[in-house]
């Protein structure tokens, strides 16, 4: 088929021009009597994969029969309301398939150890088994539509294009082996970045084991919000190949990087209830914005609705027993073997959750979510939202530099998901 680039240099992509861009795929696509939609989860609300999501089932529901499988990777399942909330309610709850990362998938084959040696630098050589949920294999589908957002991410450099599978839809030992290769070799080197050294392990894997294999295309949008605080669509980018990947990846790189020309003594970030209810996806706000704090400074996440620290039980005792200690420890227990075994995605996320000793990091929390004595016990400092509110209050502070009544200087971030926070000296 023929790609699909529609982008105006940061203006928004119209309605009518995403309508017709899916009529324009599905015209292409052949006669569809089995599709599968695998959207990400409400945690990419803003994405504006939504959006798409409905305008395909509606297209195509009354000719073929249309599964959703959101891509949840080790996130937890969506409510009803989230679904309603993302999606719409014209799509009924029959649609929908929940992806087990444990138990849902099956081999394609491996990374061996000798390519991710080379991909980081010697620093990880271990193989990597390529899992993906069964459903693509044997679900019998016409056509598979991948939907999602390229945005800065802490893992993959950018996200989106074959991590919507490998880990949205992945199992075990490639979610924490991808994970821990990405820690090992520095989250703040990848942060942004296209060719990341996570990106070049699922490039080999969707080489290997997906191209010309899987009957799939790619839907891939990029965001920006704008002065209203609401968020534009600005570009989408549809084909099979890597090429709608890498132009998603120059306009997001354009659009969603704020660099400053100083550090901040004090970054505020915002944590919606409704998107953000754990540490492990709250941290967002850690890894987009840790590059403009400044050495001995503070940030503050203000995090109403966080009431967990992991999104499964399993990640949630791990960060309660080892916490956010720091690389040296943390990466000792993993390389003693001690505590991680079958685990290294929780070791990496705690790596990366970690400032390091280089600033403090203080989770703003309701004490009947999550209390002090918990927060504390993962090697954060607390306090109380309700009180800090009254000082830092969301609604009332703008996007960027903020001086308070007291002539104290601070850098808001409304919503961190959406971007990545750097300084012009780390160009």
């Amino acid at each position: 088929m023929e790609e699909i680039y529609i982008e105006h240099g940061g203006t928004p992509v119209t309605q009518d021009e995403m309508e017709q861009a899916i009529d324009t795929l599905i015209s292409a696509s052949g006669r569809l009597s089995r599709v599968l939609i695998i959207p990400p989860d409400y945690t990419r609300s803003h994405s504006y994969a939504g959006e798409f999501t409905k305008i395909l089932y509606r297209k195509l529901s009354g000719t073929a029969s249309v599964d959703i499988m959101p891509a949840l990777g080790t996130h937890m399942e969506m409510s009803k309301e989230e679904k309603e909330a993302f999606f719409g309610t014209d799509i009924p709850e029959s649609a929908y398939l929940v992806h087990h990362w444990q138990t849902d998938t099956i081999k394609l084959g491996t990374v061996p150890s000798s390519v991710n040696s080379e991909i980081s630098g010697g620093l990880f050589d271990e193989d990597i088994e390529v899992e993906i949920n069964h459903r693509l294999i044997d679900g019998g589908y016409d056509l598979i539509f991948s939907i999602g957002q390229v945005v800065p991410h802490e893992v993959v450099g950018m996200a989106n294009y074959s991590k919507n599978l490998f880990v949205g839809l992945g199992g075990r030992s490639m979610i924490n082996k991808s994970h821990m290769l990405s820690a090992i070799c520095g989250m703040e080197k990848c942060l942004g970045v296209m060719d990341s050294p996570a990106r070049k392990l699922y490039d080999y894997a969707q080489q290997h084991f997906i191209d010309g294999k899987i009957p799939l295309v790619y839907i891939q949008t990029v965001t920006k919000q704008n002065a209203q605080g609401c968020v534009d669509l600005c570009g989408v980018f549809i084909g099979s190949s890597r090429k709608p990947f890498e132009k998603a990846c120059r306009l997001s790189q354009q659009l969603n990087i704020t660099y400053l020309d100083r550090p901040a003594k004090k970054v505020i970030a915002y944590l919606d209830p409704k998107e953000l209810k754990t540490t492990w996806v709250g941290n967002k706000g850690v890894y987009r914005t840790r590059m403009i704090v400044a050495d001995g400074g503070e940030l503050l996440l203000l995090g109403p609705g966080i009431q967990a620290f992991g999104e499964n039980e399993e990640m949630d005792e791990m960060t309660r027993t080892i916490g956010y200690t720091g690389t040296p420890r943390i990466l000792g227990l993993y390389r003693q073997g001690k505590v991680f075994a079958g685990k290294m995605m929780s070791a990496a996320h705690l790596i990366q959750g970690s400032s390091e000793g280089r600033f403090t990091i203080t989770y703003a929390t309701n004490k009947e979510l999550m209390s002090e004595d918990e927060i504390r016990g993962v090697g954060y400092n607390w306090a109380d939202y309700q009180e800090t509110v009254k000082r830092y209050d969301p609604e009332k502070l703008k996007e960027g530099w903020n001086t308070m009544p007291d002539g104290e200087e601070i850098y808001f971030v409304g919503k961190p998901a959406l971007g990545l926070w750097k300084l012009e000296s780390q160009k």
